[in-house]
C-alpha cells in the first residue's frame, strides 16, 4: 500500500500542479516558524495503530521558489496486538529532518514539492535506536495574511534503523505521514523590482536649417529648387543659375560630339528630364583663340545647336537656344594649352532667375 502511495506522490512531484493564482507581485525571502501537527498511518511492518504528533519548523524562503527549513516532530503510536500475537506496546518516534521545499508559484494559494532528509530516534518496548530518515511528498499553502499561512502536506517517510533491532525481522519502516499547521512569516515581503523599461532612443529630428539634400550650398529651409543637377551653380533660393558641361568635347575644329561628350550628355540629359525647373535654358558655346574671330564665333554656335540637337533628342523638355560666342568670354589665359582647354567649353544657363 505505501509503495502506492509513494509512486502517488512522485507523481505529484514530477508533473507538478497547475497554478492557481498569479505569482504576487513581491519577492519571497523572509524568515519564518511553522508549527504543525501530524498524523501518521503506519506502514505494516511496524505491526503498528496509526498514531499522532507535532513539531516545530524553522525556515527561509530563498527566493519566490525555494524554501529550506529545519523540523523538529515527536509522534506516537501504540502497537497493534493483534499483529503482535497480543504482545501490546508504544512507539515513540523523536527527530528532525532539513528540507528543501519547491513552490511552483507564490500567491494566495501556493503548491509545493518537499524533500528531506534526517535521523530519528525510535523508543518501542524499552528498546531504542538513531536511525536515517527521508521523506518525499507535496503540499500546499493558503495565504489568509502577509503574516500568516495556513499549510499543509503529505509525505512518505523512509526510515532505517540498521542494527537496532527494534522490529524482528526488518529494520526498515515505511509510513505515511499528514502534516496540518501554519507559517508566520517575520517582516514585510520585499517588493519585486519594477520592470526595467527598454531605453528608446528619440529619432533624430530633421533639421532643415543643417541639411542640403542636393548639396547646392543652399539649405533646405532655403531650397526652392531641390535636386539641383551636382556641379550647378545656384542662386540664393537654390535654383539653378548654370552648369559647365565638362568634358563634352567636339572633333577638331568640329560640331560633331565625340563619344565621350555623348556620355556625359546621356547623364545630363536624364537629370534635366528629371529636374523640376523647366524654365528657358540658353545653350552656349565658346571656343579658344585659334582662328578667326569669325570661324571661333560660327564654330561655336554650331557646337552649341549640336548639344541641343542631342539633348532634345534625349527628351529634355526645357526651351533650349542654341548661342555661340566664339573667343569672347575667356576663362582662362589662351597664351597656354591648359588655358586654352578651358575656353573651349559649353555651358547651360537658366533664364529668368
Amino acid at each position: 500500500m505505501f509503495r502506492k502511495q509513494l509512486l502517488a506522490i512522485a507523481a505529484i512531484t514530477t508533473v507538478g500542479i497547475a497554478p492557481l493564482a498569479q505569482a504576487d507581485q513581491h519577492q519571497e525571502d523572509r524568515w519564518y516558524v511553522a508549527p504543525f501537527g501530524s498524523f501518521v498511518r503506519t506502514g505494516g511492518d511496524r505491526g503498528a495503530k496509526d498514531g499522532w504528533g507535532a513539531g516545530l519548523g524553522i525556515g527561509k524562503a530563498i527566493n519566490d521558489h525555494f524554501n529550506v527549513e529545519l523540523r523538529g516532530f515527536y509522534q506516537g503510536f501504540s502497537s497493534d496486538g493483534s499483529k503482535l500475537g497480543g504482545r501490546d506496546g508504544r512507539w515513540d518516534l523523536a527527530g528532525g529532518t532539513a528540507e528543501v521545499q519547491y513552490y511552483l508559484t507564490r500567491g494566495k494559494f501556493s503548491p509545493y514539492t518537499v524533500i528531506g532528509l534526517g535521523a530519528m530516534n525510535t523508543s518501542t518496548n524499552g528498546n531504542s535506536g538513531i536511525g536515517f530518515i527521508g521523506e518525499a511528498g507535496a503540499g500546499f499553502t493558503y495565504e489568509l495574511h502577509d503574516n500568516f499561512l495556513l499549510r499543509s502536506d503529505v509525505r512518505y517517510r523512509y526510515n532505517q534503523n540498521f542494527n537496532a533491532k527494534l522490529q524482528p525481522g526488518t529494520e526498515e519502516f515505511h509510513d505515511m505521514v499528514v502534516n496540518v499547521g501554519f507559517v508566520v512569516p517575520f517582516g514585510s515581503k520585499h517588493a519585486a523590482p519594477a520592470p526595467v523599461a527598454p531605453v528608446v532612443e528619440a529619432a533624430p529630428v530633421d533639421n532643415c536649417a543643417t541639411l542640403d539634400s542636393d548639396a547646392d550650398g543652399v539649405s533646405n529651409c532655403e531650397d526652392k529648387c531641390p535636386a539641383t543637377i551636382a556641379g550647378s551653380k545656384v542662386d540664393a533660393t537654390g535654383c539653378a543659375i548654370s552648369l559647365e558641361l565638362k568634358g563634352v568635347n567636339f572633333r577638331h575644329d568640329s560640331a560633331e560630339l565625340t563619344p565621350n561628350a555623348m556620355t556625359i550628355l546621356d547623364t545630363v540629359a536624364d537629370n534635366l528630364v528629371a529636374y523640376p525647373q523647366k524654365s528657358d535654358i540658353e545653350v552656349h558655346g565658346h571656343t579658344s583663340s585659334e582662328g578667326t574671330d569669325k570661324h571661333n564665333l560660327k564654330l561655336s554656335k554650331r557646337r552649341s545647336q549640336s548639344v541641343v540637337k542631342y539633348l532634345q533628342q534625349k527628351g529634355v523638355s526645357n526651351r533650349l537656344i542654341a548661342k555661340g560666342y566664339g573667343e569672347s568670354h575667356p576663362i582662362a589665359d589662351n597664351s597656354t594649352e591648359e588655358g586654352r582647354e578651358q575656353n573651349r567649353r559649353v555651358e547651360l544657363v537658366w533664364t529668368g532667375n
